[in-house]
């Protein structure tokens, strides 16, 4: 059955059962089966009948073997996923390294388990994202399948949740957060949703197709981060003394940096998403001097003195 549906764009259940010469129950419990057993099986109406599909075509997969290298390179990998606890991915990716330990040799299977723990991440501010177990695994059953969702999503700064009718694209991973990017129908706009702001998923049946020639990575360009915003022209002055450690790192594709005779350093760049370059800003205290544009750095200036206020207070316990 799978050969007959991989082998045509859209085959319906009588089709299916005149090829395999079995009822349509049967044809409803295998139709099943094989979706169950994780291949993208989808069914759209055309001239009143259903029919079936994959979403993309199937191939019988070779062996595939790894050199020790590509194995360490593996395991390296895998323990930078703490970034994943709590999602259904995890469990995922484990599997996969279980599946990869289970046809190596026991002392070759030991090593790849020590060489796992060779490096550790430090994530600072990392997430548990135990609670939004459910509305992960439908997120992810949405963008293999491509279908609509309806979110119920906290917005910053507002008690209630608003619904969003949402085209997922892709996820996002930044800072050690999760992030949903996707085509909010209502606002006919790509939008950012925080994954643990999403109070609930409602799968939806309709499909979506991305547009022709989308790229995430294009999609984003003008962003600092993850905040889609209308670009502006950015300068900032670094101190000498972290110049260093400014110039040999790519903050923006944009970026144009040029030595100062005292050792300082000017960036600049084009780009959206202003409480993140702002923060990105105040990470650096009295060793980044933003130049322009000049309403960014007016808004910079006010929050600068408002923080020096706090440590001129005198109510302070001793």
């Amino acid at each position: 059955m799978i050969r007959l549906i991989e082998a045509r764009h859209g085959i319906s259940l009588t089709e299916l059962a005149e090829e395999t010469g079995v009822g349509r129950r049967t044809i409803h419990r295998d139709l099943a089966a094989i979706q169950e057993a994780g291949y993208p099986l989808i069914s759209a109406w055309q001239d009143g009948e259903k029919l079936y599909r994959f979403l993309t075509r199937f191939k019988d997969v070779p062996p595939i073997s790894f050199t020790l290298q590509e194995l360490m390179t593996l395991s390296l990998l895998r323990s930078q996923l703490d970034l994943l606890k709590g999602t259904p991915f995890l469990e995922e990716m484990q599997s996969v390294f279980r599946k990869v330990n289970s046809v190596l040799p026991p002392r070759l299977a030991a090593h790849m388990e020590r060489i796992a723990q060779v490096s550790h991440p430090l994530l600072q501010g990392k997430r548990d994202y135990s609670r939004c177990s459910d509305s992960l695994q439908l997120i992810r059953h949405a963008l293999l399948y491509q279908q609509s969702i309806t979110i119920s999503y906290h917005p910053v700064g507002r008690e209630e949740p608003v619904d969003y009718l949402v085209d997922p694209y892709t996820l996002l991973f930044q800072k050690g957060g999760i992030y949903l990017l996707g085509f909010a129908q209502q606002r006919q706009a790509l939008r950012t949703f925080a994954v643990e702001r999403i109070a609930s998923v409602q799968p939806g049946k309709e499909r979506f197709e991305i547009p022709e020639g989308f790229n995430t990575g294009q999609a984003l360009e003008e962003a600092f981060g993850i905040v889609a915003e209308p670009p502006m022209q950015v300068e900032i002055r670094f101190s000498a003394a972290i110049a260093h450690a400014i110039k040999d790192r790519v903050w923006h594709v944009s970026q144009r940096t040029r030595e100062e005779a005292d050792g300082s350093l000017l960036l600049s760049f084009r780009a959206g998403g202003k409480m993140e370059i702002l923060a990105w800003l105040l990470s650096y205290g009295a060793h980044a001097e933003l130049l322009a544009p000049g309403h960014l750095r007016d808004e910079l200036m006010l929050m600068v003195r408002e923080t020096a206020q706090l440590y001129h207070r005198q109510d302070l316990p001793a």
